[in-house]
């Protein structure tokens, strides 16, 4: 996302940069006599590398009056290396104020002087900045390109010098941000593990501080929580060794959260109340959204609702202000929260929408960016006609509502009274369930759209083209298209026929399959007697049964891979659903999940039997759902799961 920064009263980077020549004798009796000194006998020299600036102007680098005459001075002498590493510490101070327009103004400005130079150091340092600006902007596509750049830039020399390995570090550690921010957690520690090794041996405090606070915020998102305190704190440790404010927000931020999960808000208040008060200090928006959300938080798990509203609606302020997409995500949903504590459904309903739909804005953008150079993106027309049909839907629903009260208030004049009560209860009871059906498919497309899957299915098909193997990576890759585009348009309906369901699990197990070497036999029997174009079912509902069979069933299994799905009509109101395969057994899948390290609650089947049972109030009956063990000679010879889907009102 593209964060606007407030506007200035003058713009500060045109001044120095463009105005500063007229003002240069004022400016100049504001210096100190020393450093002008040290800006003269470096334009004496006029060094070549970074390390030579740097150990000059380093504590200087956060004084942007002195950044900026050296800038002026530098570009006064043709001294094009000093003028690069002067705009990009501007950049690095506008970036940290979140003023991101001016810091990508002034990272721009050093790129193109390093390619004028030819100076890889710099050109590799510019192009880091840049991505790390996008990346706290939310702009993902454009951050990875900036740091992937940079990285391919820098692992060209050999051998690298030290600037070259600490950018190389830089860049694992964005794309690890990166991936975090797309939610692939192992793929993210594997970077942040990268760098924290560079930096390690290059003993940088700076580094170890971002790198452990980073793999802290990866453990936590896995779960393991305990491990990530630990982490959290070492950077604390580092961070107060080189002595960084906006580094200690940052810890205490995320030491806080910590104990906001464990639900110690003792131990949680005084760390936020900390956080809060140096990111006022340091005037950066992004935490200070962060560390105002924090303390809501706090006070809304202790019902000290009032200062919970005023916190959260200051976070919110700030972030609808510079843009903050998952600030505003987060204030979004504990003012839900909040508001449905005080009864105010309505109120909360509205909020919890507005979460929903930013998050899945978000997540889109983070996670189909992949592959929307392989699929074929949803027509602009096609949503703005959904959009009109949502409005048209509305507004019927809107007439038969007004429709209903003229007409109640006619027929029972005397009852008015008890019938608003009666409308407000149904209303309560009403918005409730509309929150918990968004929230069911909301799940439902996260669970279909798994990351890991189209991450797996696009290295498999990768693998056919390294390979050159032309015709089975072009076959795959219209699999995979066909599978994504039904599991969005499956997304937005309530209901599918069970033909384009049985159709949308033979293109899922056709990509699942490409991982298996198709060693898995799968088979679909319908039925003669069923119409599978007329019957309807819950959209993708077979999905994570099959995933189940997969996964749990056949994975570990060495040979002889089966999935048998078989359709047929037991009775006159239900279409009966069997998925059997030949797999290890839920015993021994039960054991081996045990036995592994990290583990994962696995929420798909329940998703689905709650989807199941919002369905079936719309029938006469209900489903069913049966899982049979199978044995052949006493031991395990697979599992059967039998669905009853109801098909008559």
């Amino acid at each position: 996302m593209y964060i606007k920064n407030c506007k200035l009263s003058i713009q500060l980077p045109i001044l120095l940069c463009f105005v500063l020549s007229f003002f240069l004798q004022a400016q100049s009796q504001t210096l100190d006599l020393d450093f002008k000194k040290q800006v003269d006998s470096i334009l004496a020299i006029k060094p070549k590398s970074f390390s030579s600036l740097d150990s000059v102007f380093l504590p200087m680098k956060r004084d942007t009056l002195k950044m900026s005459y050296l800038v002026h001075k530098s570009a006064k002498s043709g001294y094009k290396t000093g003028e690069c590493y002067a705009l990009n510490a501007l950049g690095t101070f506008f970036r940290n104020i979140s003023h991101y327009d001016d810091a990508i103004t002034m990272h721009t400005r050093a790129l193109r002087l390093a390619r004028e130079l030819e100076d890889v150091e710099m050109e590799v340092l510019s192009l880091n900045m840049l991505g790390v600006v996008y990346r706290r902007m939310d702009a993902i596509r454009s951050a990875l390109d900036y740091h992937k750049e940079a990285l391919d830039l820098a692992e060209t020399q050999s051998p690298p010098s030290l600037e070259i390995e600490r950018s190389i570090a830089v860049s694992q550690n964005s794309m690890g941000n990166i991936y975090l921010a797309l939610k692939q957690y192992d793929l993210a520690l594997e970077q942040f593990q990268k760098s924290l090794k560079i930096e390690t041996r290059l003993d940088n405090r700076l580094g170890l501080a971002i790198n452990n606070h980073n793999i802290g915020y990866a453990k936590e998102k896995q779960g393991l929580i305990d491990e990530a305190l630990q982490y959290y704190q070492q950077s604390l440790v580092y961070n107060n060794e080189i002595n960084s404010d906006i580094g200690r927000v940052i810890c205490f931020n995320s030491i806080g959260k910590i104990y906001i999960v464990q639900e110690d808000y003792e131990a949680a208040l005084p760390i936020i109340n900390q956080a809060l008060e140096k990111a006022l200090k340091v005037n950066d928006q992004y935490y200070i959204a962060s560390s105002y959300l924090n303390l809501g938080l706090i006070q809304l798990r202790k019902n000290n609702l009032e200062a919970a509203k005023t916190s959260l609606e200051k976070a919110l302020t700030i972030s609808e202000e510079y843009n903050l997409k998952t600030s505003k995500i987060e204030a979004y949903n504990y003012l839900s929260e909040l508001f449905e504590k005080t009864g105010d459904l309505e109120t909360a309903l509205a909020y919890y929408k507005d979460h929903i739909k930013l998050e899945e804005t978000v997540s889109n953008e983070r996670n189909l960016q992949y592959v929307n150079d392989l699929i074929i993106k949803y027509e602009s027309e096609k949503k703005n006609n959904q959009i009109k049909e949502l409005a048209s839907e509305n507004e019927i629903v809107k007439l038969k509502l007004a429709q209903n009260r003229r007409t109640l208030i006619l027929s029972l004049l005397g009852g008015v009274l008890i019938a608003i009560i009666l409308f407000v209860l149904y209303r309560q009871r009403q918005l409730r369930n509309e929150k918990r059906i968004i929230t069911l498919e909301q799940e439902m497309l996260r669970n279909q759209m798994n990351p890991h899957f189209i991450f797996n299915s696009l290295n498999s098909i990768k693998l056919y083209i390294i390979n050159n193997e032309k015709e089975n990576a072009v076959y795959y890759l219209n699999k995979f298209s066909k599978l994504i585009r039904k599991i969005l348009v499956a997304s937005t309906e309530k209901e599918i026929s069970l033909e384009d369901e049985l159709e949308t699990m033979a293109l899922y197990m056709n990509i699942e399959n490409i991982r298996f070497s198709n060693e898995i036999e799968y088979q679909v029997d319908v039925a003669p007697e069923i119409n599978s174009s007329i019957i309807k079912v819950p959209s993708l509902i077979l999905q994570p049964f099959l995933e189940n069979a997969i996964w749990h069933g056949l994975s570990t299994k060495p040979n002889n891979k089966k999935i048998h799905l078989s359709i047929e009509r037991k009775d006159l109101n239900h279409v009966s659903i069997s998925i059997t395969d030949n797999g290890i057994g839920r015993d021994a899948s039960q054991k081996i999940k045990n036995d592994k390290k990290l583990k994962r609650q696995s929420v798909g089947i329940d998703i689905t039997k709650a989807r199941l049972e919002n369905f079936s109030k719309s029938f006469n009956d209900d489903y069913g759902l049966e899982i049979i063990d199978l044995y052949e000679d006493g031991r395990p010879s697979g599992t059967t799961v039998v669905l009853k889907i109801p098909t008559k009102n």
